[in-house]
This record gives structure tokens, C-alpha cells and sequence, in this order.
């Protein structure tokens, strides 16, 4: 469908032609008539759908259309860098619209904060922003947002899975009533209905299902403990030439550690999380677009509606837990016809979520073993826990000379886990090691007997000890 087949005002159609837009993408196909109508609008479709412009371009036609005294528009995402990312969509689109715009976002200096408490008080026409930042702008009692007729909830699972609940309820209690209230989400929780019930007035939804990943991408699974994940890295990368690659892991205390275990490897590597401050994220980001290091280690705020393109490499040092968020952080590869490669390490831990995607794709995966023949070790044998809860409900419920059996049926799972002796091949990594492994080992107390306890001590102190 051809945007001149929306009832778009001129200016944003000449905006659209300037930003080279040809034809509308499925989810600006449904949503824009939907938008343009003011319906609420509860919108499903993975990051690379161009659902950003699904939204401001209808917006942008309404502010064309509307006298706005303060704010017109308010966006809220989950991340800095994606708050960055819209408003710059929004100064390319809104050019022969005349529509201003700010970033409202945290980690900047006085200036910055001076510059966005301005364009609260007075107003622009669309104001982008992440939620913590915006609350601690409304907590001091100047913003005016009586005239916002359009709020957006973009990224709207991701917001949810950082804790913004309460901030947004927070911030949409601010807000007008009557309002329009379109909610974008890549993913859909039943806590996004749940939230989509308490702030949508019948709303329109659309659910486009998640496209596959590009046959171009060879998708390859390594069976691997954390300790075996860097050395078993090393080994596949060191035929590759002209490395462009994102490593992601879901846990920002394993960034820098990543990052200094790289290096002492020869591996220029330059780590980015949410506890990097902005100026430095930003400085990062543009030296990994500019080839000056060729690895990126990063959490799960660059695996959605960051614009890194043409990447050859994309590793998931940690399997994702959601199926669709493995589809959004390897899609960062064979973008424009090219070809890519996304590496994925599976631990015991990570084993069930690796269902997940086989069930999305509807196929087995093939899953690799070769750290035994690097002098690594002997790999996790894949055995996902499918039913191991089920039956540890009914064991905990049958006699104990049965759970005594379950528990010896069990014992030699427990005797194949300790293969954490390595070998020489693998010292090079031991400076990572401390930092990247796997969880702490259980201990299990005794209880001493109560008797034995001073008759003066709470009974939940004596449980404690």
C-alpha cells in the first residue's frame, strides 16, 4: 500500500517522500487508519517492522492539523538510546511539518536538565521520554501536560520487564482523560493485556505474528558451561577477518568482566550496560558503528530499537528467556542481502528457554558439543527439565523410603555436574573465569536440635541457626 493512499496532510506526505519511504509495512498498514481515526490501539509486531513510523506519521499528521498550545504528543520508552532514536525520526519526518520535539531522558549533565525542563513548561509538540526521568521532572511540580491529546507506549513489554509499572500509572495520572492511547509492544505477556484492560477504551489491536529469522543467518548452538563459553568463543572467531559483532548477555555484572577477558586475548572489546553513563554509551556506540573496535559486549538495552546494522556476528553469551527477543537480537545480522552469524551458548541453566525457540520455529534445533575436543571438558548434556517440577510435587507427596529412591535416582545428574578442573588450553581465560560463572553451590544445614537451644532464644532464631 502507497502512503498516498492514507488521508495524510500534504506536509507529511512530503516528509514521508523526503525519508524515502515507498510502501507501507504491514503494521503501517493497519495501524495508521486506525490512528488517524483516534481509536486506541493495542499493537503487536516485532522490532524491524517499522512500527515507530507506524505511529509518527500519524501523529505528526495530527499536529499538523492541530493548534497545540503546550504538548501535543508524549512517547515513553524504556531506553535512552531509543528516546534518542525517535526524536531523531521525528526532526527527519517533521521537517515540512514544523513539529518540535524533545528527548526527556537520565545520565546527562545541568544543561541538558535545563533544556528539558524548558520544553516541559512551555511545551513541544511531542516529548519523548523514559519514565524514570519524566517522574523526577513531575515530582518537582512544573510540567504541564494539560493539553496532551496522544500518549504511546512504545516497547511497552520492555518497560514492564525494567519495573516501570508503577512510574507509568504514575505518569498517566498527569495526563488528561480524554486522550488517544496507542500501546506498541514486541512481545504479548498477559501482563501487557492486564495493563492494555486498565488504560485502553476499546481500543483496535493487531497482532502481527513473528517473522523468522532470515535464512542468510547460520544460526549455530554450543552446548558449553560458562567457564567453557570465552575459550569455546576464541576458538570460532579465530578464522573470521573483519569482525563486526554484539555479544549480549542478560546479566550487566558479567559485561566488563566479558570485556577484560576479550582483550587479554588480543580482541578489541568495549562493553556497554545501564550502568554506563550517557556520554560514555553514546561515544561507544559511535566508535562501534565506525569500525574503531570490532566487539560490542552489551546487556538487553541494545537488543531492541537500537540502529546497529550489518553486523557479521551476533552472540548470546546467555540464551534469552523469551523465544521472540532470540528473533530481535540475532535479526542485528544479515540485514541488506548480506549474510550473518548468530552464536548462541547453552548452559544446564539456559536449557528450557532453548524449548522456547524450538517451539517458535517449529523444528529442532541442532545443538553442538565440541569443548571436549578443544581440552575444554566435557559440555553440558542437553536434557532440559520438561517435567522435573512435576515430579518433584509428587515425590515431596509419597513416603520417604520413596523420596530416599527418587533422590539416588537422581544422584548421578549431580556427579556429572563438577567438570570445573581446566585444562591448559583453557588458562588463558582464567582472569574472567571468577567473574562469569555459573551459580554458587547450595549448602545444605543441619538443624540443631531445639533441647540444645537456651530456652530464652525466639524460636525463629533458633530455626534460623
Amino acid at each position: 500500500m502507497n502512503f498516498n493512499e492514507f488521508e495524510l496532510h500534504e506536509d507529511v506526505l512530503n516528509a514521508v517522500d523526503s525519508m524515502n519511504y515507498q510502501q507501507a509495512t504491514p503494521i503501517q498498514e493497519q495501524a495508521i487508519p486506525y490512528i488517524l481515526s483516534g481509536k486506541d490501539l493495542l499493537a503487536c509486531a516485532q522490532t524491524g517492522t517499522g512500527k515507530t513510523a507506524a505511529y509518527l506519521i500519524p501523529i505528526l499528521d495530527k499536529v499538523a492539523h492541530e493548534a497545540n498550545e503546550h504538548t501535543g504528543a508524549l512517547i515513553l520508552v524504556p531506553t535512552r538510546e531509543l528516546a534518542v532514536q525517535i526524536d531523531q525520526q521525528i526532526q527527519g519526518l517533521g521537517y515540512f511539518v514544523g513539529a518540535t520535539s524533545i528527548a526527556v531522558y537520565g545520565g546527562n549533565k545541568g544543561p541538558e536538565w535545563d533544556q528539558q525542563k524548558k520544553a516541559l513548561t512551555q511545551g513541544a509538540d511531542i516529548i519523548i521520554a523514559t519514565p524514570g526521568r519524566l517522574i523526577a521532572h513531575l515530582q518537582l511540580g512544573y510540567v504541564n501536560f494539560r493539553t496532551v491529546r496522544h500518549l504511546v507506549l512504545d516497547e511497552a513489554d520492555r518497560m514492564l520487564d525494567m519495573g516501570f509499572l508503577s512510574d507509568i500509572l504514575k505518569i498517566m495520572s498527569f495526563l488528561p482523560t480524554q486522550r488517544q492511547t496507542l500501546m506498541f509492544s514486541a512481545t504479548m505477556p498477559s501482563k501487557i493485556g492486564e495493563l492494555a484492560k486498565r488504560i485502553l477504551q476499546n481500543p483496535e489491536e493487531i497482532r502481527l505474528a513473528v517473522s523468522r529469522p532470515a535464512d542468510r543467518i547460520d544460526q549455530q548452538f554450543y552446548l558449553a558451561k560458562d567457564e567453557q563459553k570465552l575459550p569455546l568463543l576464541v576458538h570460532l572467531l579465530k578464522e573470521v577477518q573483519n569482525i563486526s559483532m554484539v555479544l549480549f548477555t542478560s546479566r550487566k555484572s558479567n559485561v566488563e568482566p566479558i570485556v577484560r577477558a576479550l582483550r587479554k586475548l588480543g580482541l578489541g572489546a568495549h562493553g556497554i550496560s545501564s550502568d554506563s553513563e550517557q556520554g560514555e554509551r553514546e561515544i561507544v556506540l559511535r566508535d562501534f558503528k565506525n569500525r574503531q573496535f570490532p566487539i560490542l559486549v552489551a546487556t538487553d538495552v541494545l537488543s531492541r530499537g537500537i540502529d546497529i546494522d550489518n553486523l557479521s556476528h551476533v552472540v548470546n553469551y546467555d540464551v534469552p528467556r523469551d523465544p521472540e527477543d532470540y528473533v530481535h537480537r540475532i535479526g542485528r545480522t544479515a540485514r541488506a542481502e548480506s549474510k550473518g552469524t548468530a552464536i548462541t551458548f547453552i548452559n544446564e541453566q539456559d536449557q528450557k528457554y532453548v524449548l522456547k525457540i524450538e517451539r517458535l520455529f517449529e523444528k529442532e534445533l541442532e545443538k553442538k558439543s565440541i569443548t571436549r575436543e578443544l581440552g575444554l571438558g566435557e559440555a553440558p548434556t542437553f536434557e532440559p527439565p520438561r517435567f522435573r517440577s512435576g515430579r518433584r510435587n509428587t515425590i515431596n507427596k509419597n513416603t520417604k523410603k520413596v523420596g530416599q529412591g527418587a533422590q539416588s535416582a537422581r544422584k548421578p545428574h549431580r556427579e556429572a555436574k563438577p567438570l570445573e578442573t581446566a585444562s591448559a588450553e583453557s588458562k588463558p581465560t582464567d582472569v574472567a573465569v571468577a567473574a562469569v560463572t555459573s551459580e554458587p553451590k547450595r549448602r545444605n544445614k543441619r538443624r540443631r536440635p531445639k533441647k540444645s537451644q537456651p530456652t530464652s532464644v525466639n524460636p525463629t532464631e533458633a530455626q534460623a541457626s
